[in-house]
């Protein structure tokens, strides 16, 4: 995650000294919002992305699982589940996010949340926002849950239905959204970075604005599941995107409004905002660089501060990797799994800056970008190690 808010907005928000390794501005959030910080991003334990339940009430065209509204087998029980939050409470990861499919979807989903916050978890939603009703967002505040995470992809009613699947979607995750912000609990909306969504980037500030939304995190597409028919952006539209989204942040700072935006899943955004803010002359300029650095952009992420179980219990290196499992938690640990590197990939993302190939094993920015997304990479030309395809750097940008 590059957090735009915090590095050229300079906004302290509870996950920046696990992100970047310092505070900008001293901040004393709820106990449940902070995430255990690390001596450094090397030594992170990693944030788990776990997909509960593969069941989903929609059919999203970018759905990176291919979830649909059916029961699938073979998904890890109640007890199952338990222990897997035993261990890593134990293992000291830093947030737990329950995924899905639809992960409301599960009956005993909160049961679960209910054990992981006895457990002192820092635990996270990632929600189509439908099912949530007044009771619902209640319940998230009294558990103390530290985010709910709401996909919308469009502020136009038609679009987000579209992507959806659902004609009604809108306003469904219209009234999750509210329910959760009458309630008082901290929400955020998450979108894909997809041709249609980026023409509409005006109208989802104006929505997080005039909704009161706490967060937004803009997603850059990975070609996993259904998401792999979508087009990728061009790099042009990918640099307007990503301006357009610097320019809103600073907007909403100018105005008062402590809202967190993030980008998600390519590292050079990182580097393009540490560029134009040397254009600019920007105060902060080489600090952000020095906060870049020690987070290491892809080189802690994946494999490293970003770990996925899936609905049958494969440990993965992120949510988008799941042709590839390490083992599953029905047979070992998952701390054990994370920390075994027998398999060359896993030892690989532990250790990946001298195996990166292309562009990416020559660029002069590998000490903050960390060589992008392998995932997508590795979809896109089988080679876990190749250049990842999204950077959207000219070949004069990254020359040393």
């Amino acid at each position: 995650m590059i957090d735009i808010s915090v590095l050229y907005a300079g906004i302290e928000t509870p996950s920046t000294p696990h992100r970047y390794g310092r505070a900008i501005t001293q901040i004393d959030p709820p106990e449940h919002q902070r995430m255990k910080v690390a001596k450094s991003a090397a030594e992170r334990k990693p944030i788990v992305v776990w997909n509960l339940t593969r069941t989903c009430n929609l059919k999203c065209v970018h759905c990176y699982t291919d979830s649909e509204a059916k029961r699938y087998p073979d998904e890890l029980t109640t007890e199952q589940c338990k222990a897997v939050l035993d261990d890593l409470a134990a293992f000291k990861v830093p947030a737990v996010l329950f995924s899905g499919g639809e992960p409301l979807m599960r009956p005993d989903i909160f049961e679960l949340a209910e054990y992981a916050r006895s457990l002192n978890l820092h635990v996270v939603f990632s929600t189509n926002g439908t099912l949530i009703d007044q009771k619902m967002a209640e319940r998230f505040v009294e558990l103390q849950c530290a985010y709910i995470g709401i996909s919308l992809d469009s502020a136009k009613p038609d679009v987000h239905d579209n992507f959806r699947g659902m004609t009604g979607a809108f306003n469904k995750t219209m009234t999750g959204f509210r329910h959760c912000v009458t309630a008082g609990q901290k929400v955020g909306l998450r979108l894909t970075l997809t041709r249609q969504t980026c023409e509409d980037l005006d109208e989802i500030f104006a929505f997080i604005e005039n909704e009161g939304i706490n967060r937004a995190c803009f997603y850059h597409l990975c070609p996993a599941g259904r998401g792999s028919e979508l087009a990728a952006l061009t790099p042009q539209e990918s640099r307007r995107a990503i301006d357009t989204i610097i320019d809103h942040t600073e907007r909403l700072n100018q105005s008062g409004k402590c809202t967190e935006i993030l980008t998600v899943d390519n590292h050079c955004d990182g580097v393009y905002l540490y560029m134009r803010m040397l254009r600019e002359n920007h105060p902060r300029a080489e600090q952000v660089a020095d906060m870049l650095r020690f987070n290491g952009g892809a080189r802690y992420s994946s494999g490293v501060g970003i770990a996925n179980i899936d609905f049958h219990g494969n440990v993965h290196a992120d949510q988008f990797s799941m042709y590839r499992s390490f083992g599953n938690v029905k047979e070992r640990a998952f701390s054990d799994i994370w920390q075994d590197i027998a398999d060359p990939v896993m030892a690989g993302l532990k250790d990946r800056l001298p195996l990166l190939k292309g562009r990416c094993a020559t660029c002069r920015f590998q000490d903050m970008c960390g060589g992008g997304l392998r995932a997508r990479a590795e979809l896109a030309t089988g080679d876990t190690w190749a250049a990842d395809p999204g950077c959207y750097l000219t070949d004069d940008e990254i020359t040393a």
